[in-house]
């Protein structure tokens, strides 16, 4: 077992027009690492951790949805990008689009935004819950995480709810996103907030290009109840794309088919 965990907070690399990675809740940058070479051959890539998350910045204040918008914000200054290309998942392609109403993006590829079930709909309970369950799991199971990813059973049990392809993720970036994920102070605080404010999206100021994706056998933000808003009320006018067989982690799941949907569209 490693005793250091000591996440690096971002990721640069590859040139050409700049290509921002958001990844989702309790992720780390290191979400993106199957696409990264492919991105970075054509795009100026800088994948961040977000705020409150393994080797991301602190959050000062209240945990809130705008609070880590604000951050990745913040993010993309330092990095000195004015606008770019941004790709997200699950949170991430949250941000990205409330990114894109602030005028920061070029264009958005969205891999199972968040925030887009119906208000008065029971799968927002059961994501929720999902994970508070997960993070009760992790913390418990990360002084373990290289002997866990060490068996097949391990790599399955821990892939399950997030991937339906498992077999070529390296087991060291399994158990990087099992400490990861124990290590993220927000997780707690976030869901508090999304259940007692919701999520909100001023898609009218949104001009660039969206395209958004989803996996027909995503398990925690699922296909299609989870995209209604987006949809119905938000983005109409979207590219929509299904992956048939695929969760809720396309970027490790299908590794070379998200990269293409992303290059095919920034």
């Amino acid at each position: 077992m490693t005793d250091v965990f000591e996440p690096t907070p971002s990721h640069r690399g590859g040139s050409g027009e700049p290509l921002v990675c958001l990844h989702g809740i309790t992720d780390t940058w290191r979400t993106w690492e199957l696409i990264l070479p492919a991105l970075e051959r054509e795009r100026d890539v800088f994948a961040p951790t977000l705020a409150g998350h393994a080797g991301g910045p602190p959050i000062e204040g209240e945990v809130s949805d705008t609070a880590i918008v604000d951050a990745a914000e913040r993010t993309m200054d330092e990095a000195g990008l004015e606008v770019a290309h941004l790709v997200g998942n699950s949170l991430g392609g949250y941000l990205a689009l409330r990114l894109a109403a602030r005028g920061r993006a070029r264009s958005v590829v969205a891999f199972a935004p968040a925030g887009g079930w119906p208000a008065d709909d029971a799968s927002i309970d059961e994501a929720i819950a999902y994970f508070r369950t997960a993070q009760e799991l992790v913390k418990a199971a990360a002084p373990h995480a290289e002997e866990i990813m060490a068996t097949e059973e391990g790599r399955r049990r821990a892939t399950e709810f997030l991937t339906t392809n498992y077999e070529h993720i390296p087991a060291e970036l399994l158990a990087h996103q099992l400490r990861g994920a124990a290590a993220c102070t927000v997780a707690g605080p976030l869901l508090d907030h999304s259940e007692r404010d919701g999520w909100h999206l001023d898609a009218k100021a949104i001009e660039c290009p969206v395209r958004i994706v989803w996996g027909t056998e995503d398990r925690i933000l699922r296909y299609p109840v989870a995209a209604t808003r987006f949809r119905e009320e938000w983005l109409p006018a979207a590219e929509w794309i299904e992956l048939d067989a695929v969760g809720h982690l396309p970027q490790l799941d299908v590794p070379a088919e998200a990269a293409d949907l992303v290059l095919g569209f920034a």
